[in-house]
């Protein structure tokens, strides 16, 4: 399959685009800031908390909103919406789509046009963030790094929606999730800072919930969701068989909810576990399950031991 990466003037025959023209200058504005504000608060984290500015109510609300923002992104805008790992009742569906906007990663549609094209063209030209894309040399990886960590978010070319998500774009509910993405956003950050004053009473208790809560859960939360895109198609374990050089990388497992164990993923892109193995903790799959068990999610596609031993022995 050859990708063709042309703009929307292209004619109209066989597939459409791949991209679908550029971001508009005020869309790549907000990119950046979303991009770099997170990571200028990352930046001063550490000397505001030397002795200082950081409560046990901060660290609270930095687990609570990293797991919801954080399972958003796993189990909503990756496994359910841009894979069909599962099915689920009207209400999750918009739930969880919302969920994953709070992450900031931009809006569902966005967010799984990008992700769809990435399989479409793993690790081959097309692919928005291969690692390998420059090249073998340690020069070529480097650059590579860059690019699929985080690089490829300041570039505009934009995914074609129409040819990656137009089931999303018929879906009037989650098309106004979709065009509400600011509002979620602003939410994502504001209601730390509100929650931590009111428990603390305090305007400053506020302050730095919002900045721990808020800013510098962003931060994180983006890092370890670009990490399994540069990372694990770099280095770690490879047991099945998968056509491009997604591979396992264990120390990220809980942080990223089990999308690190990145090579089942990409043996086997439905499968609503990622890891497989014993020993593999997958919290994403283990809320699906939990889903499942209220009768909020079927149709879950869940791995049977004889598809996980035809791409174990493919592997080989």
């Amino acid at each position: 399959m050859t990708a063709t990466l042309e703009g929307p003037s292209a004619p109209a025959k066989g597939p459409k685009p791949i991209l679908d023209g550029k971001r508009g200058p005020g869309l790549q504005f907000a990119v950046y800031l979303g991009v770099l504000a997170p990571l200028a608060a990352l930046i001063v984290a550490v000397p505001f908390a030397w002795g200082w500015g950081l409560t046990w109510v901060d660290v609270a609300l930095f687990v609570f909103f990293y797991a919801f923002s954080g399972l958003g992104i796993t189990v909503s805008f990756h496994r359910y919406f841009t894979h069909g790992s599962f099915k689920a009742k009207p209400w999750l569906r918009v739930l969880m789509a919302i969920a994953g906007s709070t992450a900031v990663q931009g809006p569902v549609i966005t967010w799984v046009a990008d992700h769809r094209r990435h399989h479409a063209f793993s690790d081959r030209e097309g692919d928005p963030h291969s690692p390998w894309l420059f090249g073998t040399s340690p020069l070529a990886i480097a650059k590579g790094f860059w690019h699929a960590h985080m690089g490829w978010l300041f570039e505009r070319d934009q995914s074609n929606a129409e040819r990656f998500a137009p089931d999303l774009l018929k879906d009037k509910a989650i098309k106004k999730v979709d065009e509400l993405f600011w509002l979620w956003t602003l939410l994502s950050l504001v209601l730390p800072g509100i929650v931590g004053g009111l428990v603390t009473w305090s305007l400053w208790g506020g302050v730095t919930a919002f900045f721990w809560a808020g800013l510098v859960r962003v931060c994180v939360l983006h890092h370890v969701t670009w990490s399994v895109n540069s990372i694990c198609h770099m280095i770690g374990e490879r047991p099945f068989a998968a056509r491009d050089r997604s591979a396992n990388f264990w120390p990220l497992a809980i942080l990223s909810f089990g999308e690190s164990w990145h090579n089942l993923h990409h043996a086997d892109p439905t499968s609503a576990r990622h890891g497989v193995k014993r020993g593999q903790i997958d919290i994403s799959a283990r809320l699906i399950w939990m889903f499942e068990k209220f009768g909020w999610a079927y149709n879950v596609r869940w791995p049977t031991p004889t598809r996980l031993e035809k791409l174990s022995v493919a592997a080989k």
